[in-house]
């Protein structure tokens, strides 16, 4: 699904990224991990189309998409979350994602005026699929809420519920465990699971969360100093010397074992 060749990124003499090449298979939860520092949302950066990489490319199936915008990707069903959540902190759940799917006709005035018809037609299409994506990520209970009054936990949800709305192919999720509970946890866990196994998400994910990864994910890729170190299953990362000396090395004792 997601091809990256030799992707190098520097700044100020700094090389963020460092000829990283690796492949995101189709249908795969994948994972990225390393210590902080180590170049993964740059690289993340670069592949959404947030930055654009010094050296190297990046594609998508067999459509070479380096340097594309953002807005240009999401069309094409590739869809970056970040670690901490961008909702719109005014309006509520539900309104967080109808305003997602692009294209809507009640966005046009004159359409609005004219075709007033077909604007209620889609609007109600819309609010049909936001009742599918709060009923299977099972937050209809906070669906007129405050998006900003949500938790941490919550507001993942509702990212990925935002991924939902947009039919995506690939989703680059930025560390969904930060700063959520066990139990939601849990259940963002189980959302990424259910849509790949039951809708085909294609996932790549940062996580140091390793029990989050272990569960999810495989195969897995390691950053350290802007370069991937290791691939392959998280039993291998885990037995990988380099691997262990890179996070031992960020004072992060412990973190490859078997609890993280």
């Amino acid at each position: 699904m997601i091809r990256i060749e030799h992707l190098t990124k520097s700044f100020g003499g700094i090389h963020a990224v460092n000829d990283v090449s690796f492949e995101v298979e189709r249908g795969s939860i994948t994972g990225l991990i390393g210590p902080n520092g180590a170049g993964k949302s740059t690289l993340f950066n670069m592949v959404a189309g947030l930055i654009r990489p010094d050296s190297g490319r990046v594609w998508l199936e067999d459509e070479n998409i380096t340097g594309r915008r953002p807005h240009q990707l999401f069309h094409r069903g590739l869809v970056r979350t970040f670690q901490i959540p961008h909702e719109f902190t005014r309006m509520s759940v539900r309104e967080n994602l109808m305003v997602v799917p692009p294209a809507q006709s009640g966005e046009n005035l004159l359409q609005s005026w004219l075709r007033w018809g077909k604007v209620r037609r889609e609007d109600r299409a819309v609010l049909e699929k936001v009742d599918e994506v709060l009923d299977f990520l099972e937050i209809g209970h906070v669906a007129d809420e405050r998006a900003g009054n949500l938790s941490g936990g919550q507001k993942k949800l509702l990212d990925l519920g935002r991924t939902m709305m947009t039919d995506a192919r690939i989703v680059l999720l930025d560390e969904p465990g930060a700063g959520v509970n066990r139990t939601l946890l849990g259940k963002i866990s189980d959302a990424i699971r259910r849509l790949n196994t039951e809708r085909g998400y294609t996932f790549c994910l940062i996580e140091h969360d390793m029990d989050l990864i272990s569960s999810l994910c495989h195969p897995v890729h390691v950053m350290a100093n802007g370069m991937l170190i290791a691939s392959g299953s998280m039993d291998e990362i885990r037995n990988n010397e380099e691997v262990r000396e890179a996070y031992l090395g960020g004072g992060i004792s412990g973190r490859m074992g078997a609890s993280a």
